[in-house]
C-alpha cells in the first residue's frame, strides 16, 4: 500500500502564504470569481474614491458553472489576436458575469472602463493560449474530465445533475468543457513560465531579511465571512430586518454551528460562498481594512459581532493567524479516508460510497478510525486514517481547502482530489515555533510572492509585443 504522504502531501513549505492575484486587472476572471484562495473582487477595492478600482485576476481554477448563456441577436469582432477573434458578445458575457457575481454595494469601474479592462484581459488570454499551443502545451482529455467531475462534486452534484442544470440554463456542455480546458492551460502556463523566471539567491534573501524586516514578518490572516447584502436604496425597516437576520446567524456561528455551512446557505458573496466564506491565508495588507480591524480582536476560531460595510452586514470568523515575527505558524492534525478512482470506479460512484460511510460515522454506528482501517485505500488506513501534524501548504489544494474550513472534530463532505475521494476529519490545531530555517523559508516565500506579479506583467508584455493584434472599431 502506498504511503499517504505520496497521495495527499506536497513538499513541506512551512508558513506558506496564498499567492498574489496575477494582475490588478480583469485578467482571467473566468479563473477567479469562486475560488477561495483569492480575495473576492469587491474586497480589493480599497482605493480612494477618485481612483477607478480594477478587478484582480487569479491563478486558480474556477468552480463556477455558468460561464455562457447570455443571449444575443447581433455580434461583431472587436479584436483579432494571432488570427483568433474576440467578439463583442465575449466581452459582454464576461462583463455580465462580473456584474452578476459582485455583491450589492460593490464598487465596480464605470461600464465603459470595465469593458475596456475585460477586452484587455481577453487579449492577454488569447495571446497566452496561442503561445501555449506554439510550445506544444496541452491539457489531456482525462484531466479535463477529472476537473469537471471535481467541479460537480464541489457543487454537490453528479455529472448527470451538472449536465441537466446546464441544459436548463441554456448552456452548451461542449463549450463549457472547452472553456475549462483553456482555464487549466492558462493556469499551468502561467505557473510554469513565471515561476521559472523568479530566482532568489541567498544574498537576495539576506538583504530582504535585513533591510525589510517588517515585510517578511507581516501578519497573515485567514478569515471567513458571511455577507448579508443590504440593497443600496434599502429603507430603515429593511436594514433593521437584515441586521436582525445577520445577528441571528452570528449567534449560531458563535455557539459552534458549522460556519462553512452557514456561509453556503446565507452569504451573498458568491466569490467565497462555495468555500465556506474563507478568503484563504493572505497578508493583512491584501485584505479589506474592515476585516483586518475585526480579526485583530479575535482569537483563532472566534466569531466577531456583526460589522457593517458599504456592501452590507458581515459575520467574520478568524480561521488562522500567522506572523513570522512571532515565530509561530499553525499546524493541523487530521485523518482521512481515501477511495481511489479509476475507469472501473468513477468519481460519482466513489462519492456515493463515501457519503454512505460518512452517514454511518455521523450517525454513531461506527467510528472514523474503524471505517478508515476498513475502507481507506491509503497507507494511513492502518493508523485509522491519522495523517499526523501538518504545516500549511503540505496537502494538495482541494484537501487543504476543505481541512481549513473545519473545526476540531468536524467531518467534511466528500472531497475530490487528483488522488480520489477523501473524507476528512480535523482532530486539532496548534501554534508551533518556527526555527531559523523555517523563518528563512517564510521570508523567501514572501519575497517570491512580491516578485510574482511584476514578473508576470513583464512576461505578459513580452508575449503581447510579439503577437499580432488588430483592434477593430464597433460598427
Amino acid at each position: 500500500m502506498t504511503d499517504h504522504t505520496t497521495l495527499t502531501r506536497r513538499a513541506p513549505r512551512p508558513a506558506t502564504r496564498q499567492p498574489r492575484a496575477l494582475r490588478a486587472l480583469v485578467q482571467g476572471l473566468c479563473l477567479s470569481l469562486l475560488v477561495s484562495t483569492t480575495a473576492p473582487a469587491w474586497a480589493q477595492f480599497k482605493q480612494s474614491p477618485n481612483v477607478t478600482p480594477r478587478i484582480p485576476g487569479a491563478r486558480n481554477l474556477s468552480t463556477e458553472l455558468k460561464i455562457e448563456g447570455m443571449q444575443t441577436t447581433a455580434d461583431y469582432i472587436l479584436a483579432v489576436v494571432n488570427q483568433e477573434p474576440i467578439t463583442h458578445t465575449e466581452v459582454e458575457k464576461r462583463v455580465a458575469r462580473i456584474t452578476d457575481t459582485a455583491p450589492a454595494g460593490a464598487r465596480l469601474p464605470p461600464p465603459e472602463e470595465l469593458r475596456k479592462q475585460v477586452l484587455d484581459a481577453l487579449i492577454d488570454e488569447k495571446v497566452q493560449i496561442s503561445y501555449a499551443k506554439t510550445i506544444g502545451m496541452d491539457i489531456p482529455d482525462a484531466e479535463v474530465d477529472g476537473a469537471i467531475e471535481n467541479i460537480a462534486a464541489q457543487n454537490q452534484m453528479t455529472l448527470v445533475d451538472l449536465r441537466a442544470r446546464m441544459q436548463a440554463d441554456g448552456l452548451d456542455f461542449q463549450r463549457y468543457r472547452n472553456s475549462l480546458r483553456e482555464q487549466l492551460l492558462l493556469q499551468r502556463l502561467r505557473e510554469r513560465e513565471v515561476s521559472s523566471r523568479i530566482q532568489i539567491s541567498d544574498d537576495d534573501l539576506n538583504a530582504f531579511m535585513k533591510e525589510d524586516p517588517a515585510a517578511h514578518s507581516e501578519v497573515a490572516l485567514n478569515v471567513a465571512h458571511i455577507l448579508i447584502a443590504v440593497p443600496e436604496k434599502a429603507t430603515q425597516v429593511q436594514v433593521a430586518a437584515l441586521l436582525t437576520k445577520a445577528q441571528g446567524i452570528q449567534e449560531r456561528a458563535a455557539q459552534g454551528a458549522n460556519f462553512a455551512q452557514l456561509a453556503k446557505e446565507f452569504s451573498a458573496d458568491t466569490s467565497t460562498r462555495d468555500q465556506g466564506g474563507a478568503l484563504g491565508l493572505r497578508e493583512a495588507s491584501r485584505l479589506p481594512e474592515l476585516f483586518v480591524a475585526t480579526a485583530a480582536k479575535l482569537k483563532v476560531g472566534q466569531v466577531a459581532p456583526v460589522v457593517r460595510s458599504n456592501a452590507g452586514f458581515h459575520i467574520i470568523k478568524l480561521i488562522e493567524r500567522e506572523n513570522s515575527a512571532q515565530a509561530t505558524y499553525t499546524q493541523q492534525r487530521a485523518r482521512h479516508i481515501l477511495l481511489r478512482t479509476n475507469p472501473q470506479q468513477p468519481v460519482s460512484e466513489q462519492i456515493d460510497r463515501m457519503r454512505e460511510i460518512r452517514k454511518q460515522i455521523v450517525g454513531g454506528q461506527t467510528s472514523f478510525a474503524q471505517m478508515a482501517r476498513q475502507y481507506s485505500e491509503d497507507g494511513s488506513g492502518a493508523r485509522g486514517g491519522d495523517l499526523g501534524w501538518a504545516a500549511p501548504g503540505q496537502f494538495v489544494p482541494e484537501f487543504e481547502k476543505a481541512l481549513t474550513a473545519l473545526q476540531p472534530g468536524q467531518i467534511s463532505e466528500p472531497v475530490v482530489s487528483r488522488y480520489g475521494v477523501h473524507l476528512i476529519q480535523l482532530l486539532e490545531r496548534r501554534e508551533v515555533q518556527l526555527n531559523e530555517q523555517q523563518k528563512r523559508e517564510a521570508a523567501k516565500q514572501v519575497l517570491r510572492e512580491r516578485r510574482f506579479e511584476p514578473t508576470y506583467e513583464e512576461w505578459a508584455r513580452e508575449l503581447r509585443a510579439a503577437a499580432y493584434i488588430e483592434m477593430r472599431d464597433a460598427p
